[in-house]
């Protein structure tokens, strides 16, 4: 399927949310909150939406849950927003076998995180790549590097060497180095897309195309007019919108697990009915709760 928002310089669009994955009291999967959710998220100005990526939980999902939410996801909202299935796991074959059903059932796209935990090579990287390309056909796939949870980053070399594949067309950069991001922009032809809500701008102003953001959940509008004002070259008002973020981003992306956070405020503003996440993560306590409350409120999110 092809992605109703996909331009070639910005490929899934300029603001993703990688949205979290609503569960039932019980635990179990809550396909009508999802759906919901992410009829939220379109109409409050999200271009595109990641399903079972890192906010998603997906470690503790299963691929049958992950393959029913992407379809809840895709019947909501898929001619409004493109779609990005996660499909990166410790496991190569267990990845193909995501990506396989993510082509199967229509995804517009795959987000693929380096293996994590084994800390592999730059071969057995490149290789893992590889197997998701010659799965996934003519999906296009966003590689996501994020250090501080695979152990591993990709290399500038392996960048180079990627230029041959002409389906991976992005990368979601969590790595924080913004050096590294510069010579990653002169020297290849990716779409960079911050990683990292509390560096945003700094990625934007350095010619990331877009963000993929777990704050938009609750601050779509104003990330929004952060990529405007930074297209505008207009820094002193991309400045004065991050100022306002700041505090916001502190309560979601500062105290806790993200997924955890976002899911509270979720509930604050009755988007969606339950917080609960799966163990290992625990849900936020009362004093969280109360610091992100107070975040909506001062950001006129929450009466």
């Amino acid at each position: 399927m092809t992605s109703p928002l996909a331009t070639e310089a910005a490929p899934f669009g300029r603001l993703l949310t990688a949205m979290a994955t609503p569960f039932t009291p019980d635990g179990e999967l809550d396909l009508d909150a999802a759906a919901a959710l992410a009829q939220h998220l379109v109409e409050s100005g999200s271009d595109g939406i990641v399903v079972s990526g890192t906010t998603g939980e997906s470690p503790t999902t299963t691929g049958e849950e992950d393959g029913r939410l992407l379809a809840a996801v895709l019947e909501a909202v898929g001619d409004r927003a493109t779609i990005v299935a996660g499909v990166g796991t410790n496991d190569t074959r267990h990845t193909v076998e995501l990506a396989e059903q993510a082509v199967r059932v229509g995804a517009h796209g795959l987000l693929l995180v380096s293996p994590y935990y084994s800390k592999p090579p730059q071969a057995g990287i490149l290789a893992n790549i590889d197997a998701v390309v010659a799965a996934a056909g003519d999906t296009p796939i966003m590689l996501y590097d994020i250090l501080g949870r695979t152990a591993v980053e990709i290399s500038e070399a392996t960048y180079a060497e990627l230029e041959s594949r002409r389906t991976v067309v992005a990368v979601k950069d969590a790595s924080g180095d913004l050096a590294r991001g510069a010579r990653l922009r002169a020297n290849s032809s990716l779409a960079l897309y911050a990683g990292d809500d509390a560096l945003a701008l700094p990625w934007l102003a350095l010619g990331a195309v877009g963000v993929v953001s777990v704050v938009s959940h609750v601050a779509a509008g104003p990330i929004k007019d952060l990529i405007a004002a930074v297209d505008a070259g207009d820094l002193v008002r991309a400045r004065q919108i991050d100022n306002e973020l700041l505090p916001l981003i502190a309560a979601i992306m500062g105290q806790t697990q993200g997924a955890i956070a976002v899911k509270a405020a979720l509930v604050e503003l009755g988007v969606i009915p339950h917080a609960g996440v799966r163990l290992p993560l625990t849900p936020a306590t009362d004093e969280q709760v109360q610091v992100i409350r107070a975040a909506l409120k001062d950001a006129d999110l929450l009466a």
